[in-house]
């Protein structure tokens, strides 16, 4: 009787010993707010990589800036943004390594259905020197994130400054969802990425206040990659989960289901792993 307690007692201590240990994978990710805002991670990636991995997902959704600058102060695994050049000046610096191209989706921007500096149908280029001149109401989240650095880059593509101090052009400092809103309060633009278009036409019934004016052109393409964060630059980050979540992520299985995952009947996000 002795023995079989005994027995027991170890074997519960045994159980005691191994759940906390299993509790403690916990992958630390930085991200944007494109994959937050469009409910991608919470819906999907994190139950599903906790159902199939046992590792759990903490994440803050942020400007790519803001994610890249938290890898290389040491405060996250993993990042899983979309900026490739500011990914790669993080890499040439030894904070990130693994990049790895997850999936897409594009740009567009986006007004009043009345489309008051009448923009509908032109290139980006043609758009923004329209908006400039007609100094129509523009919303820039003016947060450095990826977004903003993109619509940045396409003013200068452009031919023109960035107007930052014009009146028609406002930074909001705020993620893309609370820059649309205000773009619509204004009557105005914005650019943002389609998945978060989306997730914001869903939030009003499938009749969002304003449409897409602008799209299809080549420099609006829009790509999504994870970057585990190099133990070398940073010595207790997690990289072999890193490493686990890249494989995942990159999975048939997983690109299958991100393929699928739709609101309004529309995809938000193009797996495009190779």
């Amino acid at each position: 009787m002795k023995r079989l307690l005994l027995i027991s007692l170890t074997l519960m201590l045994t159980v005691a010993l191994a759940v906390p240990a299993l509790a403690g994978k916990t992958l630390m990710m930085a991200t944007t707010t494109s994959t937050a805002n469009t409910g991608l991670l919470d819906e999907l990636i994190v139950p599903q990589f906790l159902k199939d991995t046992g590792i759990e997902i903490k994440f803050v959704a942020v400007g790519t800036g803001k994610a890249l600058k938290m890898a290389e102060n040491c405060d996250v695994d993993i990042v899983l943004v979309h900026a490739p050049a500011s990914e790669k000046a993080y890499m040439d610096k030894g904070v990130l390594i693994d990049r790895t191209e997850i999936m897409y989706n594009d740009f567009v921007i986006i007004g009043p259905a009345a489309d008051p500096a009448g923009v509908k149908g032109m290139s980006v280029a043609e758009a923004l020197k329209t908006i400039a001149a007609k100094k129509a109401s523009f919303a820039s989240r003016g947060d450095n994130s990826g977004t903003n650095k993109k619509e940045l880059s396409l003013w200068k593509a452009a031919g023109m400054a960035v107007p930052e101090k014009d009146a028609w052009y406002v930074q909001t400092g705020q993620g893309m969802l609370p820059t649309i809103n205000i773009a619509n309060e204004k009557s105005g633009y914005t650019m943002t990425d389609r998945g978060t278009f989306i997730k914001y036409a869903d939030n009003n019934g499938g009749n969002p206040p304003l449409i897409v004016l602008v799209e299809g052109d080549k420099v609006l393409f829009n790509q999504y990659s994870a970057l585990a964060v190099n133990p070398e630059h940073c010595k207790d980050a997690q990289y072999d989960l890193a490493k686990q979540y890249i494989a995942w992520m990159a999975s048939p299985e997983t690109q299958k289901a991100i393929g699928n995952f739709k609101l309004l009947g529309k995809k938000l996000f193009i797996p495009n792993a190779k």
